[in-house]
């Protein structure tokens, strides 16, 4: 009987057990954490660092993030800098060697795509300018398909148990995502070669992707904050040249688009950016299904 007991309460504790723990993810920007959901389902568990109501330039290295890291199986993040003035700390205060530079567990985004900006040379009076190019490359979902390809692959190299179940989501995602490119470029098209003002350089790729003309930034120099006399100097370019719209990230200040809105005659667009952004900005779909609808909106 004492054997039987044993023996059933193994059995109950198994049947209770989960069959397999879900892969941790630390992303430091919300698409990231997004996209290896995606790929994981329910065999991930995706933390992301940042959200998207903050400059992920700038983020505090706190305790909570440190604790999330040390705990990671993997760590996704953009990369070109753009998490140079915080990464680094978070990296030493967690000493989990499996998410360092150099290892399976440390995956950087912008390694699988072409990148656009790269300086001729660093220049520091230039403004916040990244050495291995604009690193803003969510905002394309073609670059997305291109990270989702290579984080898969990661995902089953680190997780080999489930590697059948990865490449299949992929398989799953990819598709979906095809279709919806297509469906964005469709309704986007009327907005090719339409002239735009950008707050921050934050939108090289989607300038890129569907044909938008950038013909002024309200930073003088990247990541240099609008002076009185800037935005006057747009303004007056802009009598000459006009733009169709100023596009700015829902993390940016809204004082010196709403500014030239006023002044110049055109609206102001906040674009999510990344997951999270707008209401409607869900998931990754939903970013770009947001995206495009509000950049449409000023067809109107």
């Amino acid at each position: 009987m004492k054997k039987l007991l044993i023996t059933l309460v193994l059995v109950c504790g198994f049947a209770g057990a989960p069959a397999h723990a879900a892969l941790r993810v630390f992303a430091c920007e919300p698409e990231w954490a997004a996209l290896a959901q995606e790929l994981g389902g329910d065999r991930v568990s995706a933390f992301s660092a940042t959200t998207a109501k903050q400059d992920p330039h700038h983020i505090e290295a706190r305790p909570s993030l440190i604790a999330k890291l040390r705990q990671a199986n993997i760590a996704v993040c953009t990369g070109a800098e753009l998490e140079a003035g915080w990464l680094p700390a978070l990296l030493r205060s967690a000493a989990n060697a499996s998410v360092q530079p150099g290892t399976r567990g440390y995956f950087e985004a912008s390694h699988y795509v072409s990148m656009l900006e790269v300086p001729a040379r660093l220049d520091r009076a230039e403004g916040d300018i990244h050495a291995a190019g604009n690193p803003h490359i969510q905002t394309d979902p073609r670059n997305i398909a291109r990270v989702a390809a290579a984080l898969a692959q990661r995902l089953a190299e680190i997780d080999p148990a489930q590697a059948s179940h990865y490449r299949a989501r992929h398989r799953d995602f990819s598709a979906r995502w095809s279709v919806a490119i297509q469906r964005w470029e469709k309704q986007a098209a009327p907005l090719r070669n339409a002239a735009v003002v950008v707050q921050h350089k934050g939108f090289p790729y989607l300038e890129r992707w569907l044909g938008l003309r950038q013909v002024a930034a309200l930073e003088p120099k990247p990541g240099v904050e609008s002076t009185s006399a800037h935005l006057s100097s747009v303004l007056a370019q802009l009598q000459r040249e006009p733009a169709r719209m100023i596009l700015r990230a829902a993390y940016s200040d809204d004082r010196a688009s709403n500014w030239l809105s006023e002044r110049a005659g055109i609206p102001a667009v906040v674009l999510p950016f990344t997951v999270g952004g707008t209401e409607q900005a869900k998931d990754l779909f939903g970013l770009f299904d947001d995206t495009v609808q509000r950049l449409r909106g000023t067809l109107k």
